[in-house]
């Protein structure tokens, strides 16, 4: 027998198995559990999906400078990166889930897109909401 058979006479039959008690503490344990992971866990999403914003910002921006720096102008639009072979296809928004919802910022005297923002009208974890990183 098993460490978790009980064999015992309760009224005339062997009972095996665990107690009301037993699996009402197991059950509140890992409701406590979970109540803790949970929020950690949501967190850690918003952090990972800022990281990877910070990251194809940065790529976006270096991208655009190139293009200026090797064509004497930036590209038209941000499918002008990909068109000229500096990308491969457009990053999606990691808050929009969706490539063209970037904010295009274009210069004004020449012309063309030499900045790019979040689309997203959602607030970091910094305070600063990510259209404006």
């Amino acid at each position: 027998m098993g460490p978790s058979t009980r064999i015992g006479k309760v009224g005339g039959w062997n009972a095996n198995g665990f107690t009301l008690i037993e699996l009402m503490i197991v059950v509140s344990i890992v409701g406590i559990l979970a109540t803790i992971a949970v929020p950690s866990y949501q967190s850690s999403l918003i952090k990972s999906r800022e990281t990877v914003l910070r990251q194809d910002l940065f790529t976006l921006r270096e991208l655009l400078d190139h293009h200026r720096a090797d064509k004497g102008k930036y590209p038209p639009s941000l499918d002008g990166l990909v068109s000229a072979g500096y990308l491969r296809a457009l990053p999606k928004d990691p808050f929009t889930n969706s490539p063209s919802s970037w904010q295009q910022i274009i210069e004004p005297t020449e012309g063309g897109i030499f900045d790019v923002y979040s689309g997203s009208d959602l607030v970091g974890t910094n305070g600063t909401p990510y259209n404006q990183w």
